[in-house]
């Protein structure tokens, strides 16, 4: 939290404030890519939210990201109005092209931000409740409702996919102009867009710390490490672990519309199963269930990416790979582990 709240004050002086030509100015490339994988730390935290705590292995929250990004994505889009390639003002370039008339009634109330937000979170939590519904009733555990988290992604990514869906197919949503009137290139809206995933990540931590710390999360591990024995002494398990797997889809949620804007693109390639697996390493190579771990995780692994990309580009999916093996041989309680044995030995 220290950290985080350094950041917030650092990162704009350091971009906005400091000159250019100074070799302490940060660039706003660096800006945008920092609140990506801040991003991706919300995630992250989600995932070990459910997975940590409550044993649940969600290989499908790469929807639930994917849908806040698709929420956000769409005002952005309605945004754009008639300074777009075809000039229509009520209705996207992707639509135009081809051959809408009119735009789709799920489209309606995204010219609203406050909307936007709202449907972020609700269109995750609404998918995460039916889902989960089904599915603890049933009692699905285990690698059969791992398989069943990345088939529902799976069956997303493959339906927004085709054109007639109206959400732009394969290419998804782009061209954003500007957001809440202010223009998406300006150096002050991406410090901004910054500073707000900042603080959404400090609430999102601070939330699921008070969740973990309370009988609630008591009772989370107690069904982890023994379902059937906390449900035979009367706890409701499945309420629990449903009301747990819609907060973690609605954080997720948050963590896809705050992407979006950052990255400038939205399409259906966010909802790829192997996305998913991605996120589940960021939480084992962090550190499962200590929630710093999670966005300690998907920081190291996305800047290591960032790195292996620009600096050995032929090699860079092995180098990972590597990555991963040695950090489950040497840190089989990832990187926050490591850090409280050391703590422990001194």
């Amino acid at each position: 939290m220290a950290l985080l709240s350094l950041t917030v004050v650092l990162v704009p002086v350091l971009n906005l404030w400091v000159p250019e030509s100074s070799p302490f100015h940060l660039e706003t490339y660096t800006v945008s890519l920092l609140g990506k994988y801040l991003s991706f730390a919300i995630l992250a935290l989600a995932v070990d939210l459910v997975w940590g705590y409550l044993g649940i292995l969600s290989l499908g929250h790469a929807a639930f990201f994917g849908l806040g990004g698709y929420a956000m994505g769409m005002y952005l889009m309605r945004q754009i109005g008639d300074r777009g390639v075809y000039g229509n003002p009520e209705i996207p370039d992707f639509m135009v092209f081809l051959n809408w008339q009119e735009l789709p009634w799920f489209w309606m109330g995204f010219d609203q931000f406050w909307f936007a937000c709202i449907m972020a979170v609700v269109i995750p939590g609404a998918l995460a409740f039916v889902f989960g519904w089904l599915a603890f009733r049933s009692r699905v555990s285990g690698v059969y409702l791992s398989i069943m988290t990345q088939a529902m992604t799976f069956a997303l990514m493959l339906a927004f996919f085709r054109n007639e869906m109206g959400f732009g197919g394969n290419n998804g949503l782009t061209d954003f102009k500007d957001i809440l009137g202010f223009s998406l290139q300006s150096d002050a809206t991406r410090v901004s867009l910054f500073v707000a995933t900042v603080i959404a990540l400090m609430l999102a931590y601070l939330l699921c710390r008070a969740i973990v710390v309370s009988r609630l999360g008591a009772l989370t591990i107690a069904i982890r490490d023994a379902e059937s024995r906390t449900r035979f002494v009367g706890y409701t398990v499945e309420k629990s672990k449903l009301w747990l797997f819609v907060l973690s889809a609605a954080i997720a949620g948050v963590a896809g519309a705050l992407y979006v804007p950052q990255v400038g693109i939205i399409n259906p390639g966010e909802f790829a199963p192997l996305n998913s697996i991605e996120v589940v390493v960021w939480v084992a190579l962090g550190g499962r269930a200590t929630l710093y771990g999670a966005i300690i995780g998907a920081l190291l692994v996305n800047y290591a990416k960032s790195w292996f990309t620009v600096e050995f580009p032929e090699v860079w999916l092995f180098a990972l790979g590597a990555l991963f093996v040695l950090a489950t041989l040497y840190l089989p309680n990832g990187v926050s582990g490591f850090l409280r044995k050391q703590e422990t030995n001194s």
